[in-house]
This record gives C-alpha cells, sequence and structure tokens, in this order.
C-alpha cells in the first residue's frame, strides 16, 4: 500500500474581537472542509473513515492554539496537526484586543493498494 496524497483543501477563519487563536483555527479548517463533499473514496471503494488528514494551520501565537479543537470537527479519518507562525493580528483602535485572522490547509491522503496507483 502507498499513502497518497488525494486532496488539498485551503480555508480561512477569524476571531474578530476575542483574540481567540483556536477559535480562529477552527474556523479555519471548517473554512476549508466544508467547501467540498469528497466522493473520492467512495469511488476508490474505501471506507471514509479510511482518510488521513494532515492539518497546517498558520496563526500569529502557534503556541496559543488548542489541537485537540481543532482536530475534533474532522468528520471523517484521523488526523494530525501543526500550528506555525503565520496568519494576521490587527489591533482594535483601543489596544484593548485583536482581530485574529488563521490561515489553514488540510491534506488528505489515502493509503491505496499498489495496483491502484
Amino acid at each position: 500500500m502507498a499513502l497518497k496524497r488525494m486532496v488539498l483543501e485551503i480555508g480561512m477563519g477569524t476571531d474578530i474581537r476575542g483574540t481567540d487563536y483556536t477559535k480562529a483555527a477552527v474556523r479555519a479548517l471548517r473554512d476549508a472542509l466544508w467547501h467540498n463533499t469528497l466522493t473520492v473514496t467512495s469511488a476508490l471503494g474505501m471506507d471514509v473513515d479510511s482518510m488521513k488528514v494532515e492539518v497546517l494551520i498558520g496563526v500569529p501565537k502557534p503556541d496559543q492554539v488548542d489541537h485537540a479543537q481543532v482536530l475534533a470537527i474532522l468528520p471523517h479519518g484521523t488526523g494530525t496537526v501543526k500550528v506555525v507562525e503565520g496568519g494576521l493580528e490587527i489591533p482594535n483602535e483601543a489596544g484593548t484586543g485583536s482581530t485574529v485572522m488563521a490561515n489553514c490547509c488540510a491534506v488528505v491522503r489515502l493509503d491505496i493498494p499498489e495496483d491502484r496507483a
């Protein structure tokens, strides 16, 4: 069997007033996932939960993202999450908070039999 990249999904999420990096990251992954209906597993005669999803999130403060909350929204398969410095933080005029923007990509991989690869 060979783990093959089948899909790349891209999304963006924000937390407008709360400066919540996890909320922005979750919204970015939802944005990436909820614009698609993946039929590749059924086309290959595979179970939808056989997908391996690699999630990459970019936010200004990666250490403030709860990885478990991000992965909890995956509807199928199993996943991993990596959070790196990226995205955008826009302070409000009062200096009391920020709008946080997160960028996300989700790479869907399937373990394809060699005779189908």
